[in-house]
């Protein structure tokens, strides 16, 4: 079911605000424990600015750290002050480096409570991707009174009309469904004035294109677009030409996989690919995996296979009811099943930290979903593998993606070293350097 959600204040001191000291209100922070794997610079090499730095409303701060967001990624740290100045944007960086965050924390700093309308809309291409990001901007806006509203094809329109009489600041949607509001009247987003399009590329794909120079043309003519995109083909560089007014163009692309994700192959024959798998099941440590089929039929049969030698699996594709879909993307974030059988519905942004193998059970023909696919291992800069079943028929691809992404697949060795991909093995040896820095101190 979508929701609209008002973010609650925190205890009721003081008038209904919380009563939090220029000293003391990080103390009584409900901060969740320290991840302390290893990190990788793909979000380590800042500058080592803080999110305190941004001269961000206190409120939006308290939401940011109990999210456990310590300090800034390096896209944070160089989209976010540029974002608050108002500037159009387009931003390239990787998968699972803090794209989300680079443009959520501007939206929800400029966001005026007081105002009953629609201010910032953001555009995504799936309803899973819709459906994390308003999660992400309902817990960051935790203690701030910003409504927010997902809504997306595939759901009771009756009941999303009724959500955005109730007034709504910020709303995340995907392209047919918004424009079916806005043409109904319903969505108001002459005053909207901030717009963001997450996974750019695939917006702008035949797919949506149309829809989007329709939405625009619906916005005020001052509005600010925000652009974020992993890949970077003409369409965006048509659309940046077309919509954008003096844009600041970051990139923070110099190669295109994520660093902490080591990628290897193994050449079967099709007829060998489950027995492959089956193999590999055996002797990885899997924390959790997603694995790839390129098409529909074959997710739902790989899967009952895969639940046929006796491991938990789900699947997901997008032929599948709305609901159904919510509650296996749902169930599997949770932790509530080892193994997830999908169609490439789930290369797009889907960020499930649990995930550390991901496993190409079919090899994709193009760099930019081979690239969409890996990344949904090793997220925000931790490890993870990706292992990729190649047949003499995938050869040629194999080689023209690694030339294409600049990026080294190996032959898969007879054992994967734990330290590459299993959480328990990637902690910072936290207890040495506090012995370190007291042997330090009594010298």
């Amino acid at each position: 079911m979508q929701t609209v959600k008002e973010a609650p204040r925190g205890p009721k001191e003081n008038g209904g605000l919380r009563d939090t000291s220029a000293d003391d209100w990080k103390s009584s922070l409900k901060i969740p424990p320290k991840d302390l794997r290893k990190r990788t610079s793909d979000v380590t090499a800042t500058k080592g600015n803080e999110f305190d730095e941004f001269c961000l409303k206190r409120e939006l701060l308290m939401g940011i750290f109990e999210k456990g967001w310590d300090k800034p990624s390096p896209i944070q740290e160089a989209a976010i002050p540029m974002a608050l100045l108002g500037r159009d944007m387009l931003a390239r960086a990787k998968n699972g480096t803090g794209k989300t965050g680079a443009y959520i924390i501007p939206i929800l700093q400029r966001i005026d409570a007081s105002l009953d309308h629609i201010q910032a809309l953001i555009i995504v291409p799936t309803r899973e991707l819709a459906l994390q990001t308003s999660q992400i901007c309902i817990e960051l806006a935790k203690y701030i009174n910003c409504r927010v509203m997902v809504t997306t094809g595939g759901t009771n329109l009756k009941e999303d009309i009724m959500r955005i009489y109730e007034k709504v600041h910020v709303i995340i949607a995907t392209p047919g469904r918004i424009l079916d509001l806005i043409d109904k009247d319903v969505a108001k987003v002459d005053k909207c004035k901030m717009l963001v399009l997450d996974e750019a590329d695939k917006l702008l794909s035949q797919d949506f294109n149309a829809m989007l120079d329709s939405l625009i043309s619906y916005c005020p003519k001052d509005r600010q677009i925000l652009m974020f995109s992993a890949t970077f083909p003409l369409t965006v560089e048509n659309f940046m030409k077309k919509h954008l007014h003096d844009p600041y163009e970051l990139n923070l692309m110099e190669e295109l996989t994520l660093k902490g994700v080591t990628q290897y192959y193994a050449f079967v024959q099709e007829r060998q690919k489950v027995h492959c798998l089956n193999t590999l099941f055996s002797k990885l440590q899997i924390n959790q995996s997603i694995i790839f089929c390129n098409s529909t039929q074959r997710v739902e049969l790989l899967a009952k296979k895969i639940a046929e030698l006796g491991y938990s699996c789900y699947y997901i594709h997008a032929k599948m009811s709305q609901p159904h879909r919510n509650r296996v993307f749902h169930d599997f974030r949770s932790g509530l099943c080892r193994n997830l059988v999908c169609s490439d519905l789930f290369t797009r942004g889907i960020d499930i930290q649990a995930v550390n193998v991901v496993i190409n059970f079919d090899f994709p023909k193009m760099a930019e979903t081979y690239l969409h696919r890996i990344g949904r291992s090793g997220r925000y800069g931790h490890m993870g593998i990706a292992i990729n079943l190649i047949t003499y028929e995938d050869r040629f691809n194999l080689h023209r993606i690694e030339q294409e992404l600049g990026t080294d697949i190996k032959p898969i060795p007879k054992v994967i070293d734990k330290s590459l991909y299993v959480p328990e093995f990637q902690m910072e040896d936290t207890e040495n350097e506090e012995n370190d820095f007291n042997s330090t101190k009594t010298k």
